[in-house]
């Protein structure tokens, strides 16, 4: 049986929680979406609480990814330990809160969804992400395996699609806000895309208001971040999977204005 997946570009401040809340659930009903996948890291523009993953949980998410703002809101530590639902990469140090892996029960089946934070320019104490996916892979019997590779370097990102190709599902980039024109199923049966867009500010600098942008190229003391103002949008993919082996049959990159 094929089903659609869905997974979402990383929420981007209040315009982007906004917008999921408005548009998530109707979106999934008009595309016939049996499971979706949110990277919620940048819900309060850096980092995220507890009160914007259960705003995201509202919203229509099975399942909310994270990545190399995790640890920013100090208070969410506690929550990754509490819901099963939210992961944060797998490679930080074992001794860090949650998990980097989960197994969500479906009307199709099991789906596992794993993870990970690329290394490449990303200022981050953790751990090599290719042996540690390729040796997950090894282990997870579900049929359906999704992997969010929150990561800079888009020669990273896609090294890790060819890694896992014809093992996980699907395999999609996250972090860099800008979706890339590659969705496609590569070549042994695996879903892939560079990165998946953002869902937030349409006027904004990866979702950041653009004056406080450029006053940050020109040289100005660095101050919190503020969402862009005006009208927002969804970005992301859908993958269509066949349930009973895993493979792809198609990836096609959305963007909802």
């Amino acid at each position: 049986m094929l089903i659609n997946i869905l997974a979402v570009g990383d929420i981007c401040g209040v315009p982007g929680l906004q917008f999921l809340e408005n548009h998530l659930k109707d979106f999934k009903k008009a595309h016939d979406i049996a499971f979706a996948v949110v990277n919620g890291e940048n819900a309060n523009v850096v980092g995220i609480t507890p009160k914007q993953a259960e705003q995201i949980f509202r919203a229509g998410a099975d399942a909310i990814t994270l990545g190399n703002h995790t640890w920013i809101r100090t208070e969410l530590q506690p929550y990754l330990e509490t819901e099963q639902r939210i992961l944060r990469p797998i490679n930080y140090a074992p001794q860090c809160p949650g998990r980097g892996i989960a197994v969500f029960p479906t009307e199709h089946g099991d789906i596992c969804v794993l993870n990970l934070l690329g290394r490449f320019t990303l200022d981050n104490n953790t751990d090599n992400p290719f042996p540690i996916a390729d040796g997950y892979m090894a282990e997870i019997r579900e049929k359906i395996i999704l992997v969010d590779f929150h990561a800079e370097g888009t020669s990273e990102k896609r090294a890790m699609g060819y890694l896992l190709d014809g093992k996980a599902s699907a395999v999609w980039g996250t972090h860099t806000h800008v979706q890339t024109s590659d969705a496609c199923v590569l070549p042994k049966g695996t879903g892939y895309i560079t990165d998946l867009g953002m869902t937030g500010s349409v006027h904004s600098v990866l979702g950041v208001d653009p004056t406080q942008s450029i006053e940050k190229f020109m040289g100005n003391p660095p101050r919190r971040y503020d969402s862009g103002k005006g009208p927002a949008k969804m970005e992301g993919c859908i993958f269509t999977v066949d349930s009973e082996t895993g493979r792809c049959q198609s990836a096609e990159a959305v963007r909802l204005l």
